[in-house]
């Protein structure tokens, strides 16, 4: 079992950056992939960005790749998400998730957070 709670949201201006936390409880942490996933109001919810349990292999939006970095620290059992240039349009709930492989669907994730709200003001 793994618990997540994230971190980090808050109101922000477009163009400023946030980074999101991803607080993990279970010494296994280490062994799974994480994603993070976002909502908006009246959205479904949407891939962000994965990495492997190792760090070495990493995914993407292709809309966000450039601006938004995950980064995980497995001693910590923290996972990370930088997001730089912000824009409203990237308002919404984010979720990190783990699972036991690295995926851009929400079914590949066994565990979640219970989301952290960042809002973009234009």
């Amino acid at each position: 079992q793994v618990q997540l709670v994230e971190s980090g949201g808050e109101l922000v201006q477009a163009g400023d950056s946030l980074r999101l936390s991803c607080a993990a409880s279970g010494r296994t942490f280490r062994r799974y992939a994480m994603g993070w996933f976002r909502q908006a109001p009246g959205k479904e919810r949407e891939f962000v960005a994965a990495i492997s349990w190792t760090g070495y292999t990493t995914y993407y939006a292709d809309s966000l790749k450039g601006r938004f970095t995950i980064s995980r620290d497995n001693a910590k059992n923290t996972g990370f998400l930088q997001m730089n240039s912000l824009k409203p349009e990237d308002t919404a709930v984010y979720y990190c998730a783990a699972g036991n492989e690295i995926g851009r669907v929400s079914h590949q994730y066994d565990y979640w957070g219970q989301g952290t709200q960042v809002t973009v003001s234009s």
